[in-house]
């Protein structure tokens, strides 16, 4: 069963080869990372522990049982209690609900052990697998993205606010129990 882990310096080499087996899967659906990315991978990864470690972010993934990462699942720019939201699957995984499951987990994450009460997440309007995870994981479209954002491609921003929307699979288990209750 996959587990979704707080990223640290023991999972580089999975990330890497992670993002690396993807990347042309990825870049169908959001702009490419560029060569130079990989060129300096291992400076990014230690500047985002970096960054996790003074709080401004909490970066997580999605380990496989075999150690392979099949997710990155990101809280970043935390500030009062908000945070942006990003995330990428493996294309071996994509289209199985792992995306909305694991964004879901990291909503109850957020809220319970960051006490984050809204993520906001930017999508590229030509990503509909993103939107869909989204509105199935409780956000809802809240306006224009700023191109810049999303390295000049128009998008859209989706927000969850964690407080006062209960995770869509406990409200819909809980419908189905209340059917059964008047049965």
């Amino acid at each position: 069963m996959p587990e979704l882990k707080r990223l640290h310096a023991d999972h580089a080499p999975a990330v890497l080869a992670f993002e690396l087996a993807n990347r042309a899967y990825f870049a169908s659906s959001v702009p490419d990372r560029g060569d130079a990315f990989f060129d300096r991978f291992t400076a990014r990864f230690d500047a985002l522990l970096a960054e996790q470690e003074a709080g401004v972010c909490a970066f997580h993934v999605l380990v496989a049982e075999d150690g392979s990462v099949l997710g990155r699942f990101n809280l970043m720019d935390i500030e009062d209690r908000t945070a942006d939201l990003g995330y990428r699957v493996a294309q071996r995984v994509a289209g199985r609900g792992v995306a909305t499951a694991t964004v879901r987990e990291l909503c109850r994450l957020a809220a319970a052990q960051y006490g984050l009460r809204t993520l906001r997440a930017a999508t590229a309007l030509r990503n509909a697998a993103s939107q869909k995870v989204l509105t199935k994981s409780g956000f809802v479209p809240v306006g224009p993205a700023d191109p810049a954002h999303l390295s000049g491609e128009p998008g859209t921003w989706y927000q969850r606010d964690l407080a006062l929307r209960p995770d869509p699979a406990k409200v819909q288990g809980d419908r189905l129990r209340e059917e059964d209750d008047h049965r």
